[in-house]
């Protein structure tokens, strides 16, 4: 594509290829011109588009698994996950009859759960939907602008020009910058108030203040955390919602199952979900067929030969996943939601199970893959349990439109408008 080497993995058996035989081989990462980062910083802050596996990004790893996605990290921040559920469902219930927009609602859930885990407080206030509105926004025009392709990236020559004829660079650093106002302010307050007082919070930023991490360095890990973070869930819960309103039978099966589970309780909780079958099929077949990332990025440090190909070092070595998920030679009736096919199924998405690989394989693998799967579970629980949904004006579900937006992650193009009816 353009003067660069591109190549596209778009079967299990190059998958694995790519992601376990040559791992090592294929493990850099191609930063996107439109990315506002020079790639020195990246190198030295980030863990997502660290261009390299270096000693540094090796760390940045081992911190977020042990401090955030560890099952231990994991169990202590059960109770704020479920704190921010349950706000979620109280506010939707005053919402009763009216349009809501499905994915602000759950981004301030997800956000302000984020927000606890790493700040130790709320971020949006539910009953400010303009602000969580425009949060929402300025995290999916950074994604959206950071990680499309520009011609530069085809052409690299032509990044020494600066050209950015859409914006995107402009676009994704001017929304950098909002999210690193509001997040230093948090700090500097942090810094302020522990000089003082010596308070401690217990949460991921009293770590990485403890550990010597400067602002700098906080600020970029909470580029990856916060918008990655959010942006999956609110993504995959929206796709989720649209999927069970077209398939009437899913969506009674599925509430069938959360009624036979969940008994004489206010509030679902997380240890009420581990044996909910149906719940997690629909999950994964929400995520086969909309894979968060559509095309997983990975780029050769070094010349490899991968299935009597020889791929050229500094090429752009892309997994497609989302051609993998509706492939008829892996999937029957690859196009329709039938979350059945997962019941009888070990098939997993930890990355061992080539076919289906939503949130990667291999030491560049999702590392919140774990947070993700626990948060989703629980939203998706608690909307389908509590409410009944409704487009409005009557609309068909049939109707709802499904097509996509490119962006990291895949989002729908139209947000998805419904109204909440309470069920119990």
């Amino acid at each position: 594509m353009g003067s660069r080497v591109v190549v596209f993995g778009s079967s299990p058996a190059v998958a694995a290829e790519i992601l376990r035989t040559h791992d090592r081989e294929l493990s850099a990462r191609y930063a996107p011109k439109a990315t506002p980062i020079e790639e020195s910083d990246l190198k030295k802050y980030s863990l997502l588009w660290s261009t390299d596996c270096q000693n540094q990004w090796k760390s940045f790893r081992v911190l977020w698994k042990s401090e955030l996605f560890s099952n231990k990290a994991l169990d202590l921040q059960a109770e704020i996950r479920a704190k921010k559920v349950e706000e979620m469902v109280k506010f939707l219930s005053k919402k009763e009859g009216e349009i809501v927009q499905i994915g602000d609602i759950v981004f301030t859930a997800v956000y302000n759960t984020l927000g606890n885990i790493c700040f130790s407080k709320d971020l949006i206030d539910f009953d400010d939907e303009k602000m969580g509105s425009d949060w929402r926004g300025i995290m999916w025009r950074f994604m959206e602008c950071a990680t499309t392709p520009i011609v530069a990236d085809f052409f690299p020559f032509l990044d020494l020009l600066k050209l950015d004829p859409l914006g995107q660079k402009r676009k994704s650093k001017k929304c950098m910058d909002k999210m690193f106002q509001v997040w230093g302010d948090v700090i500097k307050q942090r810094r302020n108030l522990n000089d003082h007082n010596d308070v401690k919070h217990g949460d991921f930023l009293d770590f990485m203040m403890a550990n010597g991490f400067l602002d700098v360095q906080i600020l970029y890990m909470l580029l990856e955390i916060l918008p990655a973070g959010a942006g999956t869930l609110i993504a995959t819960t929206e796709w989720a919602m649209a999927e069970l309103l077209k398939n009437k039978e899913a969506m009674a099966k599925l509430h069938q199952e959360l009624e036979g589970e969940i008994i004489n309780t206010n509030f679902i909780k997380e240890s009420q979900l581990s044996k909910l079958p149906y719940l997690n099929a629909c999950i994964k077949e929400t995520l086969r067929l909309h894979p968060p990332i559509a095309f997983l990025p990975h780029c050769a440090n070094s010349t490899c030969e991968v299935m009597n190909y020889t791929i050229p070092k500094n090429s752009l070595v892309l997994v497609n996943l989302w051609a993998m998920g509706h492939d008829p030679m892996i999937w029957d009736d690859p196009f329709s939601f039938r979350p059945e096919r997962f019941l009888n199924s070990n098939l997993e998405f930890k990355g061992q199970d080539f076919e289906f690989l939503p949130f990667g394989g291999g030491r560049r693998m999702c590392p919140g893959l774990p947070y993700a799967h626990r948060q989703l579970q629980l939203i998706l629980a608690s909307l389908i349990y509590y409410f009944k949904w409704y487009l409005p004006n009557d609309g068909d579900p049939w109707q709802i439109d499904m097509d996509e937006k490119y962006a990291v992650p895949l989002q729908m193009k139209k947000p998805l408008l419904l109204l909440p009816s309470r069920r119990c």
